[in-house]
């Protein structure tokens, strides 16, 4: 079944498509359909001056399917909160999960106009056993996206918080901390923490990102890995602990890659 938030009316903003978008350029260089020339070119831009950023964004939708499966297939984790969804495109989050265990609950947050008009796409592709709900909130609101969440997860029982490379778009990273822990504060032990960011680990990754940024898209602050790991603060790291995301338990029989990527991140239990 699904459900919907009672804060999605069904009715969305305009969407400008000229000027680049965050969300649409990285489904783009994910392999995605849902961009725009504005998207395109911006995102050829970068690549030009970073090629690494393509292999980045197509691992993160691979360390996503990774996570998930394990929490859902080995760690029995039945929910799952997935703040600053993005773009569907392929094995969203719900999809992973709920081939693993068909009566998971997923809760995707957004607030992006582009993103609320995929929100019934999202919510079309679900088992009979299980739940997919969407919440418009912005993640920089946590206690909005708790309460609406309380809608459809039960906050008694383990959720994985999921913050899947958004968390750049924060310019201070005092809020980037205060967000992730005010989210985990709510949810009960046995809770899991699924997190991962681009970080400042390559030459070039700086300069292709502030040339980005000069676009008009929303800002993206680079991060390092102790950064990162700050977010992870009072948790206890599942192995492999905070990696390049395309070294998390990788697959080679699947063809996952084993070369790091710059973006790290990790899975952690809250005791």
């Amino acid at each position: 079944m699904t459900d919907r938030s009672s804060t999605d009316s069904g009715a969305y903003p305009k969407i400008d498509v000229s000027v680049p978008h965050s969300a649409r350029i990285w489904n783009y260089w994910m392999g995605g359909k849902d961009n725009y020339a504005a998207d395109r070119a911006a995102g050829d831009a970068y690549k030009a001056q970073f090629p690494g950023i393509v292999p980045l964004a197509k691992q993160s939708r691979q360390f996503l399917i990774r996570a998930v499966r394990h929490l859902a297939a080995e760690a029995g984790v039945r929910q799952f909160l997935d703040i600053g969804t993005g773009l569907p495109t392929m094995e969203n989050t719900h999809e992973v999960a709920q081939r693993a265990a068909p009566d998971s609950r997923i809760v995707y947050v957004d607030n992006d106009p582009a993103v609320l008009a995929h929100a019934r796409a999202l919510l079309a592709n679900t088992t009979d056993e299980g739940v997919t709900g969407y919440v418009d909130a912005d993640f920089h609101n946590p206690d909005q996206i708790v309460a609406d969440a309380h809608h459809i997860l039960n906050f008694t029982r383990p959720i994985a918080v999921m913050f899947m490379g958004v968390l750049g778009h924060v310019a201070d990273y005092d809020e980037v901390r205060s967000i992730v822990a005010r989210v985990m504060d709510a949810v009960p032990s046995g809770s899991y923490l699924v997190l991962w960011d681009s970080t400042n680990t390559s030459e070039g990754f700086d300069e292709a990102q502030e040339g980005y940024d000069d676009t008009g898209a929303v800002p993206y602050v680079l991060r390092s890995p102790d950064e990162v790991a700050g977010c992870f603060e009072g948790l206890e790291m599942v192995d492999p602990g905070l990696v390049s995301i395309s070294l998390w338990r990788p697959d080679p029989a699947n063809g996952d890659a084993v070369e790091a990527v710059d973006g790290y991140g990790a899975v952690a239990r809250k005791p």
